[in-house]
């Protein structure tokens, strides 16, 4: 029975891995524009942390409780995250233009789901120069922080990556939802998911109070890297957001994953075709 199981699933799974492995071949034919991008990427991520550099430059060495090394911690758990997820389910919140076109109608014709189509139609290979980024800027603040390791850290550690992976894929799959409604105003979904972005980056313990409620529970950006980030370290944590709920990041990926599937749910619903 387990053998019928793993060939069934190895069935199901064996046409995504078909498109994504044509992408990822169209992607590298071109080795110096794959290069240059790859390069590109790097330099976004370079400039985004050279913000952090400035911005603690400016405030003397230490911001919201946490020093410079401190903060590339956040930053790299956060980047790292938001990279990956970049990378694999990034073009999920342009659905309008697809939606305009017309495009959309074409997935409808296969007998797969639409959200999977749509998540293994591209992949953008470019984004591992900025996810290679943030695994230097991790490792070298894990390295330079204190962190008494141990089962305990290194357990915190993967689970912060993993979950933190799964809360920004969610925020890009709510953002791809609410598209069916928004055509025209992506900027709307750009706010939680790049202003989302940005904000687990920082120290919660700057956030305003709205942006604690926002980015803290509605769309849960501390537990992608601040709250983890602060256990590591053995910090205390914000006013609203203790250290301590950074072992509860398996269930803020949850409740994020639970609106991203009635977002997309309720978009897929009100979809009528592209009246082409």
């Amino acid at each position: 029975m387990g053998d019928g199981l793993a060939g069934r699933a190895s069935e199901l799974v064996r046409p995504y891995r078909a498109v994504l492995a044509s992408r990822v071949r169209a992607q590298r034919a071109y080795r110096a524009s794959f290069r240059a991008d790859l390069f590109g990427t790097a330099v976004v991520g370079l400039t985004e942390l050279a913000e952090v550099v400035v911005l603690f430059s400016a405030a003397n060495g230490t911001l919201g409780g946490l020093d410079l090394m401190q903060a590339l911690l956040v930053f790299g758990l956060a980047e790292l995250a938001f990279s990956n997820a970049d990378m694999l389910f990034g073009h999920v919140d342009s659905l309008a233009r697809q939606v305009r076109s017309g495009t959309v109608d074409i997935l409808y014709l296969r007998p797969q789901p639409l959200l999977a189509q749509l998540v293994t139609s591209d992949i953008s290979l470019r984004r591992v120069g900025r996810s290679a980024l943030a695994v230097v800027v991790l490792v070298v603040a894990l390295v330079v922080n204190d962190v008494d390791w141990g089962p305990r850290a290194v357990a915190l550690l993967a689970m912060s990556l993993v979950c933190g992976f799964a809360i920004f894929c969610a925020n890009f799959v709510t953002a791809g939802g609410l598209q069916f409604f928004l055509l025209n105003a992506q900027e709307v979904t750009n706010a939680f998911v790049y202003g989302g972005r940005h904000a687990s980056t920082q120290p919660a313990t700057v956030w305003v109070r709205s942006i604690t409620v926002i980015f803290g529970f509605v769309f849960p950006m501390a537990f992608c890297a601040y709250l983890p980030a602060m256990l590591l370290l053995g910090e205390p944590g914000a006013e609203w957001l203790p250290a301590w709920l950074g072992w509860y990041a398996p269930a803020a990926a949850a409740w994020a994953w639970t609106v991203a599937l009635l977002a997309w749910r309720a978009g897929v619903r009100h979809y009528q075709g592209g009246g082409g």
